[in-house]
Parts: structure tokens; sequence; C-alpha cells
């Protein structure tokens, strides 16, 4: 449920009667030969015609924007239900809470998670008036919470966990043990602080109401500098400035070739090319390359072509041990209007792969970023808060707002349909090993077609000219063999545009 803060309403008063005044102000006057004087015009000769907003079109955009952030600056939260005998699953990892060790594993692993949400008061957007990316930003913000994901596996350890995480220690989450009306299997545990800053409506846990559990000292986490130094380094390819090269102004840019702009909504397919092209465009990443499924379908050789640099060589050198590591994209449809309830298993399994970053999707137009699951739900990152610009240019900015304090679940059931799958291979061998172990989580599907499926050989040779996962012109919707009435079953959706 959304609410509304003190300083949400304040926001939207002062920018109305900003507006108030500005509609009241005199007009300017110039002067017209002899016949006196005359209002000066309000917009420049062409900018209509150049397509630049008026002055209309900017208070609507304040207004929207002072709505928007009435609307997602402040929620609501109440305390999320863990099951204390059901393993919960977070990217590959599992975490059994019925111990404070658990906890604390379950805790860092959660909170090390990069969260990246609406922003507002950041650079304006090209094109547009926008300022923020309340209310339509919500699938970009998503993907971007899947990219980085890819981004940490590749260029942190993999136990790596964020060090402050540990200061975050009030109580917003609770374990119990199923089928108990009161609950009195019940144990509190300590969790991850309120979401930001004193506008969050909660009040801190005074020292005697703190559960014996959360005083216990936390063991000490090695901080590691040069780890620190490449979080900050991270985020910051992920800010809202327009030059950061993961960052909205940049996905937006890119949009712009699909037919999108600022102020869209972006389905999870599109997105999944955005997040290519961006990866394809940078120059600060060298050894990292994105493919994008066609048609449910991964081409082995095509993932090959991309990533062996072996035969980019001329002549090709064959014991070269050169090769990219790879995010592997596959935009998927789930269902017709809802979730097909045997896809839910199979989604289950690929979430417990480690080489699984997550999944983007949602409830029907409201887009989440779904990390794990525990018995019958979902755990996901919620891009709808709304939150203050970070300047990323500054030295050693904060980094509290990039991380997530509260988990989150919503029923399967409740799950859009239409979602895209990440996973990420480090070498040649780990990619031999992904496609082993997902074709394996795949076939636990009570349907009779898989999700998606792995083949061998590239997609020309299945008709699909153009390779719309790796070059922006047009790719034809041609299926391998077989596979025809596998997508007939499946409800027609713009989900499935290549760019």
């Amino acid at each position: 449920m959304n609410s509304v803060s003190p300083s949400a309403v304040q926001y939207v008063g002062v920018v109305m009667q900003e507006e108030l005044v500005e509609s009241r102000r005199p007009q300017p006057l110039e002067r017209q030969g002899s016949f006196g004087l005359r209002p000066a015009p309000t917009t420049e000769p062409g900018r209509e015609a150049n397509g630049e907003p008026d002055e209309l079109d900017k208070l609507k955009s304040k207004l929207m924007t002072a709505w928007n952030n009435v609307k997602y600056g402040w929620t609501v939260k109440s305390k999320t239900s863990f099951n204390k005998t059901s393993p919960v699953i977070v990217l590959g990892n599992s975490y059994l809470l019925n111990s404070e060790d658990e906890v604390e594993r379950f805790r860092l692993a959660f909170v090390s998670r990069i969260w990246l949400t609406y922003r507002r008061e950041f650079p304006q957007l090209d094109g547009s008036t926008l300022t923020t990316d309340c209310g339509w930003g919500c699938m970009l913000r998503s993907g971007q919470m899947l990219l980085v994901q890819g981004l940490l596996v590749h260029l942190m350890p993999r136990d790596w966990a964020w060090p402050d995480a540990q200061q975050l220690t009030e109580v917003d989450f609770e374990v119990f043990r199923p089928r108990s009306p009161a609950r009195a299997g019940g144990v509190p545990i300590p969790s991850f602080g309120s979401p930001r800053g004193s506008n969050t409506p909660e009040k801190s846990l005074m020292s005697d109401q703190v559960p014996k559990c959360s005083q216990k000292k936390r063991p000490e986490y090695r901080r590691d500098s040069q780890g620190e130094t490449l979080h900050h380094k991270l985020v910051s390819w992920f800010g809202d400035q327009p030059h950061a090269p993961f960052g909205l102004h940049q996905l937006v840019d890119i949009g712009k070739s699909s037919g999108k702009k600022a102020g869209d909504w972006y389905g999870p397919s599109i997105v999944a090319h955005i997040l290519r092209k961006a990866v394809a465009k940078t120059s600060v990443l060298h050894n990292l390359a994105v493919y994008v499924a066609q048609d449910c379908t991964v081409y082995k050789e095509d993932v090959v072509h991309l990533c062996d640099l072996s035969l980019s060589q001329t002549p090709p050198d064959p014991s070269s041990q050169a090769w990219k590591s790879v995010l592997i994209l596959v935009p998927v449809r789930l269902g017709g209007e809802v979730l097909n309830p045997s896809y839910i298993e199979c989604v289950k399994n690929i979430l417990k792969l480690e080489c699984c970053i997550g999944i983007i999707g949602g409830k029907p137009k409201h887009s989440l970023y779904f990390v794990g699951f525990q018995d019958e739900q979902l755990l996901y990152l919620d891009p709808h808060y709304c939150q203050p610009l970070v300047d990323v240019s500054q030295v050693n900015f904060s980094l509290e707002s990039f991380h997530c304090s509260s988990p989150k679940k919503m029923p399967f059931n409740r799950m859009d349909p239409s979602c895209t799958i990440g996973f990420y291979a480090k070498n040649k061998k780990d990619f031999a090993s992904l496609c082993s172990a997902v074709s394996e989580a795949l076939s636990s599907s009570k349907e009779k077609y898989p999700i998606f499926t792995f083949v061998e050989g590239k997609s020309q040779d299945f008709g699909l000219e153009g390779h719309g996962s790796n070059n922006s012109g047009p790719a034809a919707h041609i299926l391998p063999p077989g596979r025809q009435g596998m997508m007939n079953n499946r409800r027609n959706s713009d989900e499935f545009v290549f760019l």
C-alpha cells in the first residue's frame, strides 16, 4: 500500500505554489514599432517545429513529478515472514533460517545485492522535461539490477559481501514455524534496518526492545579497500548522470532506436536488448559480452562466435584460451494472460542455479527483480521507491541508498508471465556447465514444451537472418524445426520485439 509522507506533501505544495506564482507574474513586454507594447512571445520561433517542450508540457511534467514523489516517496512497510523450516534460495545459495548464523548469512547475502530504484532531481533526460523516472522507469531499473548483479559476479569474488551491511540492525521481518496460529515458535530476527533515513515511518527499537539474538555481537567482516573501491566504481556506472555507461540517461537514449522515449513503459524483452547494446557500446568493459536469446532459443554457436576471441584472429588459433565472459538473457513468456502453474517448479530450479543472476518481470505493469524464493513465494527487490539523486562523481559517495534493507515476497501465481531470465558464464568451461545445468532445470517443467532451449548451430541455420540478438537489424521470426507448435501455443506478444 502506498501512503503519503509529510515531506512528499510539502514537496507537492511547494511545486504548486511556484506554478501559481509564475502564472500571476506579469509577462515581460517588448516594443513593436510605433504601435506601443505587446507581451513577449512565450515560445521561441520554430520551437514547436523542433519538437521542444512548451511551457504547458513543463508544467505537466512538474505536476506529474510531484504526484509520483507522493505515490512512490514513502511506502508503508509491513513485516515479511519467513518459514524457519524451509530453505530460502537467493541466486543459487540456500539458507535455512533455523540458527543465528544462517540468518546472518542470509542477511549479508540479501543486503549486498545492489538496489536501483526510482530517483528524482537528476539532470533532464534528453528530448523531454523529465527529471525523474517515477511511474514509468521500473523495468529499466529492474534491468539495471539484473545487469549489475552480472557485473558483481564478473568483477567481485563469489563470496563478496558489503561490509557496511552489518550496521543495519533494526527488526522488520520475522521467522516462524509453519501452521502455528499464534506463531509461538516465531523468532524475531535482527533485520536490515529502515529503508532510508528519517522520512521512513518506522521507529528505532529501544535497546530493551531488541531481541536477545540481535544483541549478540556479529562477527567482523573483513574490509577490503580494493573491493570497496570497485564497489563504488560499479555503482557509479549506474548513476543517474548523462555519461554513466549504464545509467538511465544512456538506456533511454539507446531505447530511442526501438521507438521508446522517456516516460514510456518498457517490456522485459526490450530492456534485455537495451542492456546488450549498452554493454557493447561502453569502453569500461572489454572482456564481457551480452547474448540475447531469439524465440526462446539459445544458439550455442552464436554464443561461441560472440565469446571465442581466437575466431577473430587471422588465421584462427585453436590453441588460444581467450574467451569473453558472457551474460545470457532469455526473454520468455510463461503462459497467456497469467502464469502457467506448470512452470513454477522450473522457475524454482532455475533460481537454484549458481549461474542464474535473477529474473526481471514482476506483476502486470509493475516491474520487480526476482532474486530467489521460499516455498511458493518469490523473493524480490522492488524499484518502486523514489529517492533523491546521489552524486556518484563524488569521492566515497554514500552507498546506503543502493542497498535494500527489507526483503519482500510475492506469491508465484501473481507473477506476470512475461519476463527475462539472466545467466552468467565466466569462461568456456562455465558456459558448457551452464548449458547442461540449465537444460536439466528446464526439463523439470510439467509442460510438454520447455520454457526455452539450447540448440547446436547458429541462428541462420534455422532461417533467422539478421542475428537479432547481436545486431540492430531486423530478424525474421522463423523457428527451428519442431518448435512452431510450441510458439503457436503461446500468446502473441509485443514483448518479443527485436531491436
